[in-house]
């Protein structure tokens, strides 16, 4: 079911461990016995992490996904605070192509004696701030 779901069993294991994935049934050797509804719940686990949620937003959303009635205005904040999460990634991923970019030009030929590249990226003042590896955002 991992190999078929594209992720490490050892994942499938920790996503159990936290509660994400339904303990499977076990055989009387003590093997696990994934049901389909496992496939489906770990497929949507991966694709939703590829997408960029965190476990407890996953959480929310299995959630709401197994209530009989769906709250679609919960599943709407939940988009609008990814929406804000790829906003502020896109900013940082913007801020540090400039950057790099600029580090690239002042490197000119690389024959530099200190590395522009390497300057720049160790010089928040020089517009990464606000990356979360400044720990400012």
């Amino acid at each position: 079911m991992a190999r078929q779901a594209g992720v490490n069993l050892e994942t499938v294991r920790y996503y159990e461990r936290i509660g994400i994935m339904p303990a499977p049934d076990r055989t009387e050797s003590g093997h696990r016995s994934y049901a389909p509804e496992h496939a489906e719940r770990l497929k949507f686990i991966r694709r939703s992490r590829e997408l960029g949620f965190g476990i407890e937003t996953i959480r929310r959303l299995i959630s709401v996904g197994e209530a009989e009635t769906q709250a679609c205005c919960e599943v709407r904040d939940m988009a609008k605070d990814q929406i804000a999460s790829i906003d502020a990634k896109i900013s940082d991923l913007t801020r540090l192509r400039q950057v790099l970019q600029q580090a690239v030009v002042d490197c000119g030929d690389g024959t530099e004696v200190r590395c522009p590249v390497i300057r720049q990226l160790g010089s928040i003042d020089q517009g990464l701030a606000g990356s979360p590896e400044t720990g400012s955002q």
